[in-house]
């Protein structure tokens, strides 16, 4: 029978093999990309096995299920992400674990997020999930809303924010993929120029299993990988 630990650590090693190509085609360093295990998939004791393989940034897509994880002490040197929708009425429970929040969506959410982070005196870093897709069901800042929001970034001074963060339409191409990706990595360099300073948007969160190599391609800083690290389990 096949060692769980061995498949998920394999996995893991192709994925950063293929990070470090994409990289290296685009000019950047390996380093310059940051891997998020995405372990929704899988409960505690396979995601403690992705901690082991090396990947300390894990993320979750509902709050509840990161609540639960972080609470395991076997996953205490786990770095947090949460990258789903976030309601409003889970930002206090949710700040606990003191993740950082890919999917703010709204300046409801920014905002609600900045006070629940200063009533318990606490810095939460964040970043702004974009609707580049278009795609009606999906959540997300319009660009133009961006561009209105840009300017007051600095008023939030406990929710930072480090960058943007897009989904890839769900047709599956990876021309269009590309291409919403293109478009986030232009909207951020576009709003350097508005945002105040200590504001730098140096972030992007894009590129999940299926399109990675793109995303990194167009800049990505960080890639939300799952199914890829838990291949093979069964």
């Amino acid at each position: 029978m096949a060692d769980p630990r061995q498949i998920i650590a394999d996995n893991v090693a192709r994925v950063r093999d293929e990070m470090a190509e994409a990289a290296a085609a685009a000019g950047r360093a390996a380093d310059s990309v940051r891997l998020i295990g995405v372990s929704k998939y899988v409960d505690a004791a396979t995601t403690e096995l992705l901690l082991a393989a090396g990947v300390r940034d894990l993320g979750e897509s509902r709050p509840q299920q990161l609540w639960d994880k972080a609470a395991e002490p076997a996953l205490a040197d786990a770095r947090w992400h949460l990258v789903g929708h976030l309601q409003r009425n889970k930002v206090r429970r949710t700040l606990q674990a003191s993740p950082v929040i890919h999917s703010v969506d709204s300046k409801r959410l920014l905002t609600a997020i900045n006070d629940e982070a200063a009533a318990a005196d606490a810095s939460i870093e964040v970043l702004l999930e974009v609707n580049c897709s278009g795609e009606s069901a999906k959540h997300g800042f319009s660009a133009e809303e961006l561009r209105e929001l840009a300017p007051t970034l600095g008023d939030f001074d406990h929710a930072r924010v480090l960058g943007l963060m897009t989904m890839a339409a769900r047709d599956g191409s990876q021309a269009t993929a590309g291409a919403n990706f293109a478009a986030l990595r232009t909207l951020r360099d576009e709003l350097h120029g508005v945002c105040p300073p200590g504001v730098s948007l140096a972030e992007l969160s894009m590129g999940m299993s299926g399109d990675f190599p793109v995303a990194i391609a167009e800049g990505a800083t960080m890639i939300r990988v799952g199914s890829r690290l838990f291949a093979g389990l069964g």
